[in-house]
């Protein structure tokens, strides 16, 4: 798995439109843009959405797009709608990178200093990991990330995420993390681990203190200024937020977080996240042996248009794309064997959206 430095060039960031106003409390709605195909449009969420939904996709539970700060799509499925909070999965780690990047700018976090496990003393070789490196997933431990037990050379291997999280680890998964040996020195192997941002959640709830003071804070820093009212982050036995998986809010919350990376960190001409942490985040600093690139808790796309994303299990997405100012969220439960068929899906769903495309 390559980890790459220096990352990628990136592409600008586009400031909300003149005269368009923030969605801190309602979406300004469309309308539609003439360069898009209307009918090619309402065909291809049907085949999500429709009476008859192709079977590939499983259940899709909501679909929005956004295009210069404005709702111009909006589907829901059975059971569903747009007051419907909708779990997270691993887009929770997305989430647990704006926290961080909150008391970095604050001064509260230095994240190129030594992560400060409890558990890691002063000899053990794990006391040098960093936060840096943990948001990058090159903090070196050892964690099997697969979902389920997998034939390795005929040897059955336990999933760490599995034990951690329905496991050994439930009522504390950071600490399930912090006994897991390195595997690798740190910084200079990729390995995508959801017990490591338990540890980086661990580390954030140390500042801002555990549970119920732990969620006022995120209200009051994070989500209240972008309207993510629906936010309701799920804390293990210890008070810890379970920043890998656990946070469930609505399609439209959904978006306003993804806008808000979009915009650069801004929000209502206020800078809630700084700017260079955000160009940190979509900043490609990892490839995967599968080709998924990774920046800093959001993985990455080369598709020439700067496109970087939150990604969940069952296929949550919340993909921000810089040269068409758009947000696409969409939320469900797809099988992993049927992935591709979304992938394509969500690609030719961006692509109307590009007026520089010929379809």
């Amino acid at each position: 798995m390559a980890v790459f430095d220096p990352p990628n060039q990136l592409l600008s960031l586009p400031p909300q439109p003149a005269g368009t106003p923030w969605p801190t409390a309602d979406w300004p709605i469309g309308p539609l843009p003439t360069t898009v195909d209307a009918a090619a449009l309402d065909t291809l969420l049907d085949r999500a959405f429709g009476a008859n939904p192709e079977p590939e996709f499983g259940e899709s539970c909501a679909t929005v797009v956004v295009q210069g700060g404005r709702v111009i799509v909006e589907r829901y499925g059975p059971n569903t709608d747009a007051s419907t909070p909708l779990l997270s999965w691993s887009m929770a780690k997305s989430i647990t990178h704006a926290l961080l990047g909150v008391l970095v700018d604050q001064g509260r976090i230095n994240p190129d200093e030594p992560a400060g496990i409890p558990e890691w003393g002063p000899d053990d070789p794990r006391a040098a990991i960093t936060l840096r490196q943990m948001l990058r997933m090159t903090d070196g431990l050892e964690f099997n990330e697969a979902y389920a037990l997998s034939e390795d050379g005929g040897e059955a291997t336990w999933s760490h995420c599995i034990d951690m999280l329905f496991g050994a680890g439930i009522d504390d998964p950071a600490a399930y993390t912090a006994a897991r040996p390195l595997a690798h020195e740190p910084g200079t192997v990729f390995n995508y681990s959801s017990g490591t941002t338990n540890l980086v959640a661990r580390r954030i709830g140390e500042v801002i203190g555990p549970g119920d003071e732990a969620r006022a804070w995120m209200h009051e820093h994070l989500f209240a200024p972008i309207g993510m009212h629906s936010a309701d982050p799920t804390f293990d036995q210890t008070g810890n937020f379970v920043g890998s998986s656990y946070l469930h809010a609505t399609a439209r919350d959904w978006a306003r977080f993804g806008l808000l990376y979009l915009r650069g960190g801004v929000w209502d001409d206020r800078q809630l996240i700084p700017a260079d942490w955000v160009d940190a985040a979509r900043s490609t600093r990892a490839r995967d042996d599968n080709g998924g690139e990774y920046g800093e808790h959001w993985w990455t796309n080369d598709d020439g248009r700067g496109r970087f994303f939150a990604s969940g299990f069952e296929w949550q997405r919340v993909a921000c794309v810089p040269t068409l100012d758009l947000v696409v969220v969409r939320l469900g439960k797809t099988t992993e064997d049927n992935y591709p068929a979304l992938v394509s899906w969500f690609d030719e769903l961006i692509d109307l959206f590009d007026s520089s495309d010929d379809h």
